[in-house]
């Protein structure tokens, strides 16, 4: 005989269905919210784009598998994910150090690849730190340096993904100016950061917050050259006394390549010139350094103005020669002569008023080992080619290696014309009448040296 069930049992099963069919409907609901807002993100428009999932380190697919992509993904992900708008941002400096043997000037706007500058966006993007274009994130740099032409104090300043937001606008404002130690040790460590994906002969040596009307270029109170040399048989108190020419404001049209289309004031302030020794030698031969500190430098001013100095140190020109080519009244055409090599001048450092470089201690660290490394290598090749120099010396009549070293072989001279009697280029008058009339063109005070 059959028993039907408990009217009670059954109304209670029909309430709890309906209960989970209210808590279904409620789940889908929140599930088409929450999937339209996933769709709007740039993370999830990359992942539908690549069929992979992005991360900090790569992409995976749908198992968590890493994968690889192509060189047409990778820039597409790059593009992508590589500048995020939507973060919290902060306004800062960065200074940067690198050697610039391999790169086609710091600045990439020539098309030339690679530079510094392009390298450094790269990590810029590949560490998504970008919070925008080079526009959008008001990004300016203190100095244009050549073709091979290296830096230990070169600036830059842009808007970075912060870890930190501002409570409102106004404080967003001024929003880089906050150094308060908690705040920072809460702050992306962009020494670090940036550090481990820069190439090997760029790094970044500090950071700085500053106010969003900070420019590197235009905020920069001074610059510092070095130029190194070899003494040979340089003429020390000479070019000594021709460098101090160079001190104060002075017309430096003859000691520059002329721009003048769109520079059209060549006076500039120098604010010392020193010749000074390294703590370095081969046998009887010093290593030297011209220091050269001023506001603003003109296009190869710095290379011009050594080449004249070895002209004096070498005895070719009097150090009277620097008052002729300073005064432009007298001599307003250039004399034709060949600028100093690019390789041994370095950008030393850059100044700026209120600007203290911050290093966390684990970023200064990692930097210390990476340029102790770098120092080691350049001593073991350097120990090598001297014992290649060594090894090709003859060994004949008794001459001891010391001896051999210190003969150096006099190359045959070549006819020095004077300066002054040399052919000039055109005059800036004479270039301004040769161009067509076209809008003033606000004068670049900080073109590579």
């Amino acid at each position: 005989m059959s028993t039907s069930p408990d009217a009670d049992s059954v109304d209670a099963l029909r309430s709890h269905i309906h209960s989970l069919r209210t808590t279904i409907n409620e789940l889908e609901k929140q599930n088409a919210e929450l999937s339209s807002r996933l769709s709007g993100c740039c993370c999830r428009k990359m992942e539908d784009e690549i069929g992979c999932v992005v991360d900090g380190g790569g992409a995976v697919d749908g198992n968590g598998k890493s994968m690889k992509m192509d060189k047409k993904t990778r820039k597409k992900k790059d593009f992508k994910t590589g500048i995020l708008e939507h973060h919290p941002r902060r306004y800062v400096a960065l200074r940067l150090m690198y050697f610039g043997q391999r790169f086609y000037g710091f600045a990439s706007e020539a098309q030339l690849d690679p530079t510094v500058e392009s390298e450094i966006f790269k990590a810029l993007e590949k560490t998504k730190l970008l919070v925008g274009d080079k526009k959008k994130s008001q990004y300016s740099r203190c100095g244009r340096t050549d073709k091979g032409v290296s830096s230990f104090g070169q600036v830059i300043s842009l808007f970075l993904r912060s870890n930190l937001r501002p409570k409102n606008t106004d404080d967003a404002n001024n929003w880089g100016l906050s150094i308060d130690r908690d705040v920072l040790n809460a702050e992306i460590d962009y020494v670090r950061v940036l550090n481990r994906v820069l190439p090997k002969d760029i790094r970044v040596t500090g950071w700085c917050p500053v106010p969003i009307d900070f420019s590197a270029r235009f905020s920069c109170m001074s610059r510092e050259y070095k130029y190194f040399f070899w003494r040979d048989n340089l003429d020390i108190r000479a070019m000594e006394s021709a460098g101090q020419k160079f001190v104060g404001d002075h017309d430096f049209r003859n000691f520059c390549k002329m721009d003048a289309f769109n520079v059209h004031n060549y006076k500039r302030h120098i604010t010392s010139f020193e010749v000074s020794s390294c703590d370095k030698r081969l046998e009887s031969n010093e290593l030297w350094y011209f220091k050269i500190k001023g506001s603003a430098f003109l296009w190869h001013q710095v290379r011009c103005m050594v080449a004249v100095m070895f002209m004096v140190g070498q005895g070719l020109e009097s150090p009277d020669v620097m008052d002729a080519l300073l005064d432009t009244d007298g001599t307003p055409r250039k004399p034709q002569y060949t600028m100093a090599p690019e390789m041994p001048l370095v950008l030393q450092s850059c100044e700026f008023e209120g600007v203290r470089f911050i290093c966390s201690s684990d970023a200064r660290q990692a930097l210390h080992v990476h340029l102790e490394d770098g120092y080691r290598t350049y001593e073991l090749e350097a120990a090598m080619a001297y014992e290649a120099l060594l090894t090709c010396l003859p060994q004949e009549h008794g001459f001891s290696d010391q001896s051999l070293l210190s003969t150096k072989p006099k190359k045959k001279a070549a006819s020095h014309i004077s300066l002054m009697s040399r052919p000039t280029e055109p005059s800036y008058e004479e270039r301004r009448a040769k161009l067509n009339p076209k809008p003033e063109v606000r004068e670049l005070s900080d073109q590579s040296t």
